[in-house]
């Protein structure tokens, strides 16, 4: 395996493990030189009961 597959095997690996968020892939002179993952983690808002403060 080269180089170049082992970039776009670890990419698509990455993508997998986001459930919400993004993959950034940067690219320089046509070739992947970097990927950054990002992943959102979302909670519920608690609804306050009146009379509480």
């Amino acid at each position: 395996m080269d180089m170049e597959d082992k970039k776009l095997e670890e990419t698509v690996a990455l993508i997998r493990q986001v459930h919400f968020g993004e993959v950034v892939v940067t690219i320089h002179n046509s070739e992947i030189v970097q990927v950054e993952r990002r992943e959102k983690k979302r909670f519920k808002a608690q609804k306050r009961l009146r009379g509480q403060s």
